[in-house]
């Protein structure tokens, strides 16, 4: 029933670059922590399986990676006996959503002398009631209403209700040897599924297989398959996109290291990361570009 926890480095090929300039062996990635959720059958949500045990899991993260089996193999059992993607993405939307309705309902109608605020709120809760009725989730209800709403108000507002839909979601396919090979067939049977947004495959056999190897030989494995990366660190990179995160990098004798910081951040936002002192206290930072530190081969 736990979730399994693992914390996994955002690979970046920019740190053993840096670390080789400034001469340290110290290297320090940016981190994204997974947690591994059992899945969810039909009816969670009013304690089928092992109902709402997970649904709280999930409250806690930022984004969801929703993985989606595409392969065909009778040797592995599926839970509702075919292999249907649209028919999985649409139970456990449907699970969420319910959840959410559940969460709605216990919200209270603001009294009398209730602030402009609390106004504003009664007024979301019960447009998202009436949404996620027709079966929208609240992240795309905010792509329909928060034009509306001055100062993002509407991220504001719901935040706090910790709607399990208004998360994001990457859908992370999992296929067979042969669907990998016909990547446009794959791609046109994924692209086919309603309201999947942010997607990526992988062949979850082939990332077993390929821990043994060297770099140079995963490499060539992946080749084979038209594949930049791993699936793992595919998942990594666009987990880190879609939380909006980026890393600036910090290089020294002591260590080269990848710090996490959201995008849009000033610099002293981004110093408080290093050290709360430096936020409080910001003066100016020194900064240059990833390329023009190794076009000079360093600070000097």
């Amino acid at each position: 029933i736990e979730p399994n926890v693992g914390i996994v480095e955002v690979p970046d090929e920019r740190l053993p670059v840096l670390a080789k300039i400034v001469k340290t062996e110290k290297l320090v990635s940016a981190v994204v922590e997974f947690y591994d959720i059992a899945g969810i059958v039909k009816g969670a949500s009013e304690g089928e399986g092992l109902g709402n045990k997970f649904l709280s899991h999930i409250r806690e993260v930022s984004a969801i990676v929703h993985v989606v089996r595409l392969f065909e193999d009778e040797n592995v059992i599926h839970v509702a006996n075919k292999v249907d993607p649209k028919s999985d993405i649409e139970t456990i939307d449907a699970e969420l959503i319910l959840a959410d309705l559940e969460t709605l309902s216990k919200q209270k109608e603001p009294r009398m002398n209730a602030d402009k605020d609390e106004l504003s709120r009664w007024e979301l809760i019960k447009r998202l009631k009436e949404e996620l009725n027709k079966e929208i989730p609240a992240r795309i209800v905010e792509t329909r209403h928060a034009s509306s709403l001055p100062n993002n108000e509407y991220h504001d507002l719901i935040k706090p209700l910790q709607l399990l839909t208004f998360k994001p979601v990457i859908y992370a396919f999992n296929v067979s040897e042969s669907q990998l090979e016909k990547q446009e067939e794959t791609k046109k049977q994924i692209e086919a599924i309603p309201s999947v947004g942010n997607w990526l495959y992988f062949n979850a056999k082939l990332e077993n297989d390929i821990l043994a190897l060297s770099p140079s030989e995963q490499k060539e494995y992946l080749d084979q398959y038209k594949l930049s990366d791993t699936g793992l660190n595919r998942l990594i990179k666009e987990s880190y996109r879609t939380l909006g995160l980026i890393s600036f990098l910090t290089a020294g004798t002591l260590e080269a290291r990848a710090w996490t910081i959201e995008k849009g951040w000033f610099a002293p936002q981004a110093a408080g990361t290093i050290h709360t002192d430096f936020e409080k206290k910001f003066i100016k930072a020194d900064v240059a570009t990833y390329e023009d530190f190794v076009k000079c081969n360093g600070w000097v």
